[in-house]
């Protein structure tokens, strides 16, 4: 190689180490900066992660958690084995403390290795490994009540930062996770940067669709990124409650609990339509407009969703953009669910009727048609189309269980 080369490539190299601090380029380690925090919920019975770091894919290989077992976090030099083996040490009765140091014994590089555990009744055990200390910036841990902050490469402030922001955030386990993540990062966070973070939140009582799994991957920005996602799971149930309340007639709670979901989901294009058809729901046409041109302002693809606002084609601003005669019959279908979800039965039932007329039909037209119909107690009706929707599709399973229903009623 020529000298003047290597010694650019060396002079390189050296920046580089000096400005990244990666012990894994010398020690061929996953090792990474990073900071975490491990948390129980006794309330909730919940146990959370929450993790950022200056490498890619930080939640696939940090957070660890068994819901009435426990949690592990395991940063700088990962090595999963601490929760593998040390889930197994748990379920045997040993401690937090023992199933962590029972692993640390056997582990080699226990010197690089930075771990922290949780119980199933929240007691808690926090490890650093001895060579961390040489690392450029300040690693170790703060334990506190139910929950563990930890990190290497931080500047100083970081983990007394989020211990503080963790103590002091109302809500959920997932937001006090979240807020305490943010508030490290403001704190100075990662002295060699930032790329990736995630939240993991699971419990004794939690189904599959309220478990917390929120990462981001790969960004500049991964903490925001990651404040985002959150703001969108907690938005769609604040949306979710603004319907139940609606279904209640309760319309004042409606209106508040959408105008709190609407704050928290800007920029999820794809849950417009459903904002917009509360919306109209409860009579705020204009209000669905301004989401729906929003829609079509942020995504060139959301134009797929206008057929489903055909209850809005009169309106001024719509006129132009949603065009009956060019409707497909999938396109009227949608059209014909959502008129059906506002309980339009008997404008489902001209337009249904007028459209077979015309020989535009479909299994799902006439399923349509039949469940208004049966809405409309005209079961003679309904069994007859539903009857035609399996006729030209037999695995029309909608048809078939309303079909069912009808004839056990």
């Amino acid at each position: 190689m020529n000298r003047s080369i290597f010694a650019i490539w060396a002079l390189s190299l050296a920046s580089l180490l000096q400005s990244q601090n990666l012990p894994s380029l010398l020690t061929d380690s996953n090792i990474n900066s990073t900071f975490a925090i491990v948390a129980y919920d006794e309330d909730s019975q919940e146990w959370g992660v929450a993790v950022a770091t200056n490498n890619i894919c930080v939640g696939n290989s940090t957070i660890y958690i068994k819901p009435g077992l426990g949690a592990f976090a395991v940063i700088a030099d990962t090595e999963p084995a601490y929760a593998t083996q040390g889930f197994e040490k748990l379920a045997e009765g040993r401690s937090i403390e023992e199933a962590i140091v029972e692993t640390s014994v056997n582990d080699k590089r226990s010197h690089y290795r930075q771990v922290a555990g949780i119980d199933a009744q929240g007691n808690t055990f926090a490890y650093t490994g001895s060579a961390l200390k040489y690392w450029n910036g300040k690693a170790g841990t703060i334990t506190g009540t139910h929950y563990v902050d930890l990190g290497n490469q931080l500047a100083e402030e970081v983990l007394s930062s989020m211990s503080v922001a963790f103590e002091n955030t109302e809500g959920p386990l997932a937001q006090q996770l979240l807020q305490s993540l943010l508030a490290g990062q403001k704190a100075g966070g990662q002295i060699s940067g930032k790329q990736s973070a995630a939240i993991v939140v699971k419990g004794t009582n939690n189904e599959w669709f309220n478990q917390i799994d929120l990462r981001v991957d790969h960004s500049l920005q991964p903490l925001e990124e990651l404040a985002t996602l959150m703001n969108y799971y907690y938005g769609r149930i604040q949306l979710n409650r603004s319907i139940y309340a609606l279904r209640a007639g309760n319309q004042e709670r409606a209106a508040e609990q959408l105008k709190t979901a609407e704050t928290m989901l800007v920029g999820w294009t794809g849950i417009y339509p459903r904002i917009a058809k509360v919306h109209i729901a409860m009579g705020n046409e204009d209000a669905a407009v301004d989401w729906i041109k929003k829609g079509l302002a942020e995504s060139r693809n959301w134009s797929v969703y206008l057929p489903a606002f055909y209850c809005l084609k009169d309106h001024p601003e719509l006129q132009s953009i949603i065009l009956p005669d060019s409707f497909s019959v999938q396109d009227w279908e949608n059209a014909i669910d959502m008129l059906s979800t506002l309980g339009k039965e008997l404008e489902v039932i001209e337009i249904a009727e007028g459209l077979l007329a015309k020989d535009l039909q479909s299994s799902y037209l006439h399923y349509l048609l039949g469940r208004s119909y049966y809405y409309e107690k005209e079961e003679d009706k309904a069994i007859t189309h539903l009857e035609n929707a399996l006729e030209m599709d037999q695995d029309n399973v909608e048809a078939q269980q309303l079909l069912k229903k009808i004839r056990k009623d």
